[in-house]
């Protein structure tokens, strides 16, 4: 199964992220944000970074790469599409994700391993999890706290649409401690830590971000 991970101009963590895929069991191909093509891959991951120099604001501007274009219409057709930090922030940007990124309430960039609650053990991201599982990846952002009105909220609880959820401390200021969410049909998934960098023994604060990349790769063979 092929993955496919964008490199937009800015991106920090893609060299990771295709690891993560090929550790996982899964093949990365490269995506350049300029090419208005996914060459028929089975997922997309939106890697973390600073894209376009987060000019704007984080996500503005490469919501509008000519490969946006391309997720959007395939995220809506059910390819599995999984935003990473600034990968979350681009999906918030191009609506597949409701709720919005600003800075963190303490206005500081963070760098921590930090617990999360898996809420959500459906969506195509998350099967490998068990609900309510507790897991530890890294955490790194300045513009990491999700916010959103009231209704949106009361709907991304009622629906299930919580993925996954801060544990012990909220780090950002998050919007009920919402550290992921996921789109309706489950196959679109953001959050802002970063499970890429726990996939490989040394590295990391263990092995949990790699059932994120497995998951996907057995909801393919199984769909």
């Amino acid at each position: 199964m092929k993955i496919g991970v964008i490199t937009f101009p800015g991106s920090l963590d893609d060299a990771d992220a295709r690891r993560a895929v090929r550790i996982a069991g899964g093949e990365p191909l490269a995506l350049w944000h300029g090419d208005a093509d996914l060459h028929s891959v089975d997922a997309v991951v939106i890697p973390g970074g600073f894209s376009y120099g987060d000019y704007l604001r984080a996500g503005a501007i490469a919501r509008f790469a000519p490969v946006m274009g391309e997720v959007i219409t395939a995220a809506k057709g059910g390819l599995p599409v999984l935003g990473i930090c600034n990968g979350f922030q681009i999906l918030t940007e191009c609506h597949l994700l409701p709720g919005s990124m600003i800075q963190n309430d303490h206005r500081r960039f963070l760098c921590r391993d930090q617990v999360l609650r898996v809420e959500n053990a459906a969506t195509a991201w998350t099967t490998g999890f068990e609900a309510d599982q507790e897991i530890t990846v890294v955490l790194k952002n300045q513009d990491g706290q999700f916010v959103a009105d009231r209704e949106t909220l009361d709907r991304l609880e009622g629906e299930g649409q919580v993925a996954f959820r801060y544990v012990g401390v909220n780090p950002n200021g998050s919007s009920r401690d919402i550290a992921g969410i996921s789109n309706e049909r489950g196959n679109v998934v953001g959050l802002m830590p970063h499970p890429e960098h726990a996939v490989e023994e040394g590295f990391g604060p263990g092995l949990d971000g790699r059932t994120v990349f497995t998951s996907v790769l057995e909801q393919v063979v199984s769909a």
